[in-house]
């Protein structure tokens, strides 16, 4: 994508009419004489004219990526526009060029009734035409800053008007000049046969004529514009906003040893790192948008050049979180160290990354997993590897990055056996290579997918099992065995007990796991059979009272636990419940609660990575890793980038996306389903075709 402008046009317009006062560059390279004006073999050889339309492509005012074949009068025409379209965008294209601007229009104090003082003042970008809607908004607002710029300075001192003195009074002596040259150049070129009207010779001296009267007028455009260049501080302001576009991107540049002028190009500025990539601020405006306060900041530059972007104002902010900066904290503890508002942080940290001075990680730490950027610059021609060597001494990039090769945590890299220094070093390069965007951080997410295949195999074995009594039942009765299909109920005896004796088998069912559970844990704290006997011997009736009390209160909390458990199984769909009920985990009401929490707050959709689901729960590592593995039957892990941040790493088109899933780390339920699939093909039989 075509970033770079191709050139930058100064227009004024006043009651002294329309001129073009500067424009940069105004040189094209030594190679245009020979590419753009044809040359003829012989006399009489013709020159093509490039009339037939069929075979030439359209127009190009583009030249060695400079504007090229439009007069300065004709510019000067086009860009001086009436007072109705200042302060507003102003857009035009022609063939192959865009132009881009602001016009501004600086009225006088001297009173409304006085217009001819005004002054319309114009500050034109010639860019690509197919520079995309971003670029062409950047410098619109490029423009539009200059001309504020210019409209501030002449209110204070008249330096716009100081400036367009000198550049007019320039012009106006080199046209006077060219005016006293002209009638000896008119008498030598032989009246009327130099008009190329003629053919044959007549016709060659007439395109030397036209050749050379070209050629006249730009270098005296080249050298009017030198002396402007040289005597007017407002040209070399021009100049330096050229030069640093094409070459940074960055702006920061003073206006009459006044007014600093800051931008930033993030199409251009962000291609320094990374060669190639083009960063919209669109993409970064939505990294930003999620930006998180468990997240990091890593440096791409050295301290000392942060100042350079950021507005006096808040210089003294940005000092505060550069003296606690490290790159193993959150935003979170940053702020909190430079006892700043988190908010001020989230600005300072976007202005960086804007500036393409910083970038948004995850604070580094043994568990963080890292994998080769799909895109790194590892070419033989990238100077990367000399750049490493230089800042690790005896270290080779390729060696050190091809434990990268497949999702590797820095804690499978370090042993507890090894130096503090070696696992600091380590640290150090991991680092650098974030900072030139060859690794890039994956973090684990998790997704909620019911396995129903083992419920519905439970489902037709329950089936057969009551086909198979119903059968017994009628062989050991004959015809008197009750019929399945019968809609009526069996034939119960009516006791005055029975409708208690449900309650007494659930209450003895759950008094019996109780006992089972209670006889389990205090069996290494039970007294021996002999005082265990004697205290039964002495026991009064209140004890035998307090026991009874005691197992009541059990059997209830047991009668709660259920019916908490059927509680936060009601939260799932009728699918998902059996699903998650069948694990031995929803036993459990504090792992089936928060797994229940978690899952209505949305976390097990694939759209939350473990560090933001820690960060947001208050919840440790180990206790999402335990819970993960409980459930395993019904939630898939996976490793992907974070969208977030993945933006500013890459620039491929489903960079960031979850739907596309990089590394699979457990399909259990899925792999189970896909043996169980080829067991079953396996045990078909092919039936060959008899021969016909």
């Amino acid at each position: 994508m075509e970033v770079n402008p191709l050139s930058i046009i100064l227009v004024k317009s006043d009651s002294k009419g329309d001129r073009l006062l500067f424009r940069y560059p105004y040189t094209l390279p030594q190679q245009f004489q020979t590419s753009v004006i044809p040359a003829r073999k012989t006399p009489y050889s013709l020159i093509h004219t490039g009339d037939d339309i069929l075979q030439n492509g359209p127009p190009s005012n583009i030249c060695f990526d400079q504007l090229y074949g439009i007069s300065d009068k004709d510019l000067a025409t086009l860009f001086a526009v009436k007072s109705e379209l200042c302060n507003q965008k102003f857009e035009l294209k022609v063939n192959d060029v865009r132009f881009v601007s602001h016009p501004t229009l600086l009225r006088s104090d001297q009173g409304s009734d006085q217009k001819s003082s005004d002054i319309q003042i114009n500050v034109v970008f010639a860019l690509h035409a197919q520079a995309s809607s971003s670029v062409v908004k950047c410098y619109y607002e490029l423009s539009k800053r200059i001309g504020i710029a210019l409209i501030y300075e002449e209110r204070r001192d008249g330096y716009f008007s100081r400036e367009i003195k000198t550049m007019v009074a320039v012009m106006d002596e080199n046209s006077a000049l060219q005016e006293q040259e002209q009638p000896t150049s008119a008498t030598g070129t032989g009246g009327p046969t130099g008009t190329g009207s003629g053919t044959g010779p007549a016709g060659t001296s007439g395109q030397t004529v036209v050749t050379n009267a070209a050629a006249t007028a730009a270098g005296i455009a080249v050298g009017v514009f030198d002396t402007i260049l040289k005597n007017t501080t407002l040209a070399q302001f021009i100049k330096t906003i050229y030069h640093d576009l094409c070459t940074t991107g960055l702006l920061n540049v003073t206006m009459n040893q006044t007014v600093t002028l800051s931008f930033c190009l993030p199409q251009k500025a962000h291609q320094f790192h990374k060669k190639g990539m083009a960063v919209e601020p669109e993409t970064i405006d939505r990294c930003l948008e999620s930006l998180k306060p468990y997240h990091g900041m890593l440096l791409l530059v050295d301290p000392s050049e942060l100042f350079d972007c950021v507005p006096p104002s808040g210089a003294n902010m940005l000092l505060q979180l550069i003296e606690v900066y490290n790159p193993l904290k959150s935003l979170q503890n940053m702020a909190s160290d430079a006892e700043l508002l988190i908010d001020y942080v989230y600005q300072i940290v976007g202005h960086l990354v804007y500036w393409a001075k910083a970038t948004i990680i995850y604070p580094l730490c043994e568990t963080n997993v890292y994998v080769i950027a799909p895109d790194a610059q590892l070419n033989i021609h990238s100077n990367l590897s000399e750049k490493f060597a230089t800042k690790f001494p005896g270290m080779s990039l390729f060696e050190v990055i091809s434990d990268f090769s497949l999702p590797t945590s820095i804690g499978h890299l370090t042993t507890p056996l090894q130096h503090p220094t070696r696992q600091g070093r380590l640290a150090q390069m991991v680092l650098w290579m974030l900072q030139h965007h060859l690794l890039m951080q994956l973090h684990t997410y998790v997704q909620f997918v019911a396995n129903l295949d083992g419920i519905e195999e439970e489902e037709l074995e329950t089936g057969r099992s009551s086909v198979d009594r119903i059968q017994t039942m009628h062989a050991l009765y004959g015809s008197s065995a009750p019929s399945a299909s019968s809609s009526q109920p069996l034939a119960v005896p009516s006791t005055g007990n029975r409708k208690h004796s449900l309650s007494e088998d659930r209450y003895s069912d759950s008094l019996s796991a109780l006992l089972t559970t209670a006889t389990s844990v205090t069996s290494n704290t039970r007294p021996s059979s002999a005082s265990h006997r004697s205290n039964i011997s002495h026991s009064s009736v209140g004890g035998l009272h307090t026991a009874s009390s005691t197992e009541n209160d059990e059997s209830i909390a047991s009668n709660d636990d259920d019916d908490k458990l059927k509680r936060l199984l009601a939260a799932f769909p009728e699918p998902d419940r059996k699903a998650v009920a069948r694990i031995p985990a929803a036993s459990n009401p504090e792992d089936l609660a928060l797994m229940v929490r978690l899952w209505k707050a949305g976390y097990f959709k694939g759209e939350h990575h473990l560090e933001e689901i820690m960060y947001f729960e208050n919840l440790r590592r180990s206790q999402l890793l335990q819970l993960v593995d409980k459930f395993r039957e019904v939630l898939i892990i996976y490793e992907t980038e974070d969208p977030a941040i993945a933006s500013l790493y890459s620039d491929h088109p489903n960079c960031g996306t979850n739907g596309a899933l990089r590394f699979i780390i457990n399909i259990r339920p899925l792999a189970a389903a896909c043996l169980a699939t080829l067991s079953a093909l396996s045990k078909l039989t092919v039936k060959k075709k008899p021969d016909t």
